[in-house]
């Protein structure tokens, strides 16, 4: 069993890598990857087509107003790092518009380092889940063996099944969400009647969970687009996946939520009493305290 100070060394080591650094990224999101023209973009734009506002040094145009210019999808999208480690490290710093010759291959490659880095981010919360201790050696064999495939030649990448890589990783989320969840429940007091909710995946869209206790629920990959979380309990709920745009968690409390992003914040709605994990920063555009 590994000791707790090799863990907080790793996780050190992971946090760093797995912040996305847009100072040395070749602004490969605004390149690589396509949107559509909605309430999350102005206009279309096809993979591998540089968006209008990318500048020549890499920077985005209009950052400062992005949300205001109809580009909310930007504000709510992380690499997890992915962006650096293909431009510095798969590249060597040799950017798409020096070397024109490798743009194809590099957009190929970068969605599928940001699978690896989103992979790395979710492990190494795992890592940090006391009640997953049991499965930790598990935890450090499958980060080292992701971390490898993040160092390989764009080449061998772009071959690597995926699929199979990702199948493995998520048997040991489940099994860490399980056990976090499972000594949640047992530990945390809650007088008031836990909500039953469908299994994983559920369509929650504009459901009405107001006030809702929902400590230790199971809500991966659950659709609560637009859904009333107001003053919900979510405290140690698995949110790997939701959709929580437009989700009202004005006065919830996410405290020790698990697997729960930036970019899910992000794109919801929040106010000065929603709790959130100390690791995420409070929107700008929540409401804030008159």
């Amino acid at each position: 069993m590994s000791n707790k100070h090799e863990n907080i060394s790793l996780l050190d080591d992971l946090n760093e890598n797995l912040k996305a650094d847009c100072e040395n990224c070749f602004g490969l999101c605004c390149v690589a990857l396509p949107f559509a023209a909605s309430a999350d973009f102005a206009y279309d734009k096809v993979a591998g087509t540089p968006c209008h506002n990318l500048k020549s040094d890499f920077r985005c145009g209009v950052h400062a107003n992005l949300r205001e210019l109809g580009f909310k999808g930007c504000t709510v999208f992380d690499c997890f790092g992915a962006g650096q480690k293909v431009s510095q490290v798969t590249y060597k710093g040799n950017d798409w518009r020096q070397k024109p010759e490798l743009a194809n291959e590099m957009f190929e490659v970068f969605p599928i380092m940001r699978q690896f880095h989103e992979m790395l981010s979710y492990l190494n919360e795992s890592l940090s889940l006391k009640a997953a201790s049991e499965i930790h050696n598990d935890l450090h064999t499958i980060i080292e063996e992701t971390e490898k495939f993040t160092l390989l030649g764009p080449e061998l990448i772009l071959k690597i099944d995926l699929v199979a890589h990702r199948a493995n990783v998520n048997t040991l989320l489940l099994r860490a969400s399980e056990l976090a969840r499972k000594e949640a429940l047992r530990q945390l007091k809650n007088p008031k009647k836990l909500q039953k909710l469908a299994e994983r995946g559920a369509d929650l869209i504009g459901a009405n969970l107001n006030n809702a206790n929902l400590v230790g629920a199971n809500l991966r990959g659950a659709y609560l687009i637009a859904a009333n979380l107001k003053g919900a309990d979510l405290r140690v709920a698995d949110l790997i996946g939701a959709d929580l745009r437009d989700a009202d968690l004005s006065g919830a409390d996410l405290t020790g939520s698990i697997f729960l992003t930036q970019a899910q914040i992000n794109s919801a709605k929040g106010d000065y009493e929603t709790k959130i994990p100390s690791s995420l920063t409070r929107p700008l555009h929540w409401r804030i305290k008159k």
